[in-house]
């Protein structure tokens, strides 16, 4: 990441130019939190290349620049601030105690979007904290979630709580699996069932699939083992 001209810029990389793409505009958004998608710029820098046989391959590459979105005023809606009151300031002191717990030494970032609110963890040693196929940190994330609704059962906003990155590259896993679970589910004609997860989770597969041709998909189960069931579209022939 680098200035631009007082903007932001980010390098990127991944299997094909589309995925770097979003890599790269999800970096910018963890940059600055609001920002206006249409006015990301994209430069691609190599389209990658797959090899022979899965020989020799290379990532595509892109650069991508953007205005940060102005700063909010201090108290205003939605400002999350380090010594505020409110569901924000019960998620810091939370995750302060569990890290603290676990021998890890983290900085706590928390951001507030339309759906949810985030809390980023930043520092050494964060594999920790997400432990084994991610295990540690969903478990974090349900306690924090159960323990801020108790408190405020009005909030309606699902907490997500991060670490280096790992929501971001489990949001592609997912991306791959609806994709992989679509054509499962066509070629078979049988219903498709996912492993249980967070109602956000559960988000990213159904806008992957909303619009893909012959699948729906259906949420099922209750909290916190509700899933998600991808099957063929009623009348599809494929």
């Amino acid at each position: 990441m680098s200035a631009n001209e007082g903007g932001l810029e980010v390098e990127a990389t991944g299997e094909t130019v589309g995925e770097a793409k979003w890599q790269a505009l999800r970096q910018l958004e963890r940059l600055a939190p609001g920002l206006d998608r249409s006015s990301v710029r994209f430069q691609v820098v190599s389209e990658g290349e797959r090899g022979l046989l899965g020989v020799g391959y290379s990532p595509a590459r892109v650069l991508a620049a953007a205005e940060p979105p102005p700063a909010a005023e201090p108290g205003v809606p939605g400002d999350v601030g380090e010594n505020g009151e409110g569901p924000a300031a019960l998620i810091r002191e939370v995750l302060e105690q569990i890290t603290r717990g676990l021998g890890v030494e983290t900085r706590i970032e928390l951001t507030e979007q339309a759906d949810a609110i985030v809390a980023s963890c930043a520092g050494r040693d964060l594999a920790i904290l997400i432990g084994r196929h991610g295990q540690t940190i969903d478990a974090i994330q349900y306690l924090v979630n159960a323990i801020a609704r108790r408190a405020y059962p009005d909030e309606r906003k699902e907490i997500v709580i991060d670490a280096a990155g790992y929501r971001d590259r489990r949001r592609t896993a997912l991306d791959r699996l609806a994709v992989d679970s679509a054509e499962q589910a066509l070629a078979t004609g049988s219903r498709v069932v996912l492993q249980p997860m967070t109602s956000v989770e559960r988000k990213v597969v159904h806008l992957r699939l909303q619009d893909y041709p012959g699948v729906e998909t259906a949420s099922e189960g209750a909290e916190p083992n509700r899933f998600v069931v991808v099957f063929a579209a009623a009348g599809d022939s494929s």
